[in-house]
């Protein structure tokens, strides 16, 4: 591959993280955190966390030529984050932007055994990240341009999201395609009280594939009803999500201006949804195959997750949206690009951190031929 060449760059945050091990206990709750209460830990994996890493370290272990770009500082976790990625392949370190003096961006992630996971997240280097930090020179080649966790990066958001348009603007006018992934963000923040929904609709008609989970869209399009769910005892999409749920934050998003919404649903799936205008998709970049423009316009699917081992959930959504956007490049249809991210998704949590259960892409695909199950899904179609 030629360097700055790759059919997909992956831009946005990237920090690194630090996951303790949890060792076995008779207890099947995990452990209880409590002042002054000291937990018995194993060894810390040390990985590299965010989106840049998450969504394409793991197209790399499928087999996808990638960039990644994202900005760190001059110091000890900037140095750990360029020799991890260079453990993987040399060329993944070249597109990182390092400024001397900013401090590297890092999550300590924790993740004991039957508990969802928690992060303690400084956003460093990420917060200054803006459009000049992605140079032209790295689009070169590409088909597709996937940005994420625009939530946790300060300049990118602010201002209505002027540097994120701005960027997305530029990706589109070179032909590229453009995926965008959130994450989930404190209420009671700085980003947690921005205006998302305000941000939503400058941003997603430059956006062809929009990748959020159902919570993060539920708190920024429908705060009223995130907040119910709260009340009864916290939000998760067993309880509270159904078919009409989906439909409607899909279409609000498709009205917004996005051509095709992918909700991520955790450990219960997928769901698909394209819009009904034909001319939207066929302005979709060059990763959307015009063949398949007829397949995309209305369509409606969804996915349960297949069953899988369970070591640690840190970054399976991001692999999941790796695995959808190796298949959209590779030009299938939209079953089986929904197939191939739950499947992606599902072989990441078998692994402590976020992408070393990834497999290459073919392994990924005999074991879905050789008859991997799936789990019991929520959504009746």
């Amino acid at each position: 591959m030629v360097a700055g060449q790759s059919p997909i760059v992956v831009a946005g945050h990237v920090c690194l993280d630090v996951i303790p091990a949890f060792l076995p206990r008779e207890s099947s709750e995990g452990p209880a955190f409590r002042p002054g209460h000291l937990i018995h830990v194993g060894a810390a994996v040390r990985s590299t966390g965010g989106a840049v890493s998450n969504t394409g370290l793991a197209l790399h272990r499928l087999g996808t030529p990638v960039r990644l770009i994202g900005k760190i500082g001059d110091d000890l976790f900037g140095e750990e984050i360029l020799r991890l990625f260079r453990s993987q392949s040399p060329e993944l370190a070249e597109g990182m932007v390092r400024v001397a003096g900013e401090v590297t961006s890092y999550s300590i992630v924790i993740n004991p055994p039957g508990v969802d996971r928690t992060f303690l997240h400084c956003p460093g280097a990420n917060d200054t990240f803006e459009a000049s930090d992605v140079p032209s020179g790295s689009l070169s080649g590409a088909s597709l341009f996937h940005f994420g966790y625009p939530p946790l990066m300060r300049r990118i958001r602010e201002n209505q999201g002027e540097e994120l348009v701005k960027l997305l603007t530029r990706v589109r006018g070179e032909g590229l395609t453009v995926s965008l992934d959130l994450c989930m963000v404190d209420p009671d923040s700085e980003p947690g009280r921005a205006d998302w929904d305000g941000i939503l609709k400058r941003t997603l008609p430059l956006v062809d594939f929009f990748c959020p989970s159902v919570d993060e869209l539920l708190y920024m399009l429908d705060r009223p009803a995130y907040e119910r769910a709260e009340a009864e005892g916290g939000f998760t999409p067993q309880r509270h999500v159904n078919r009409e749920m989906l439909r409607q934050l899909a279409e609000r998003c498709l009205q917004y201006g996005a051509a095709v919404v992918a909700i991520k649903l955790g450990d219960q799936g997928l769901y698909l949804r394209g819009t009904s205008d034909e001319m939207r998709l066929r302005s979709a970049g060059k990763a959307v195959d015009p063949v398949r423009v007829s397949e995309w316009t209305d369509c409606e699917f969804y996915s349960p997750c297949y069953k899988a081992n369970v070591v640690g959930t840190t970054g399976s959504g991001d692999c999941t949206i790796a695995g959808l956007l190796a298949a959209l490049i590779r030009g299938e249809p939209p079953q089986d690009i929904l197939r191939s991210a739950v499947a992606t998704g599902a072989a990441s949590v078998e692994a402590p951190d976020a992408v070393s259960g990834v497999p290459h892409w073919n392994v990924l695909e005999q074991r879905i031929a050789n008859g991997w199950d799936m789990q019991q899904g929520i959504i009746k179609f």
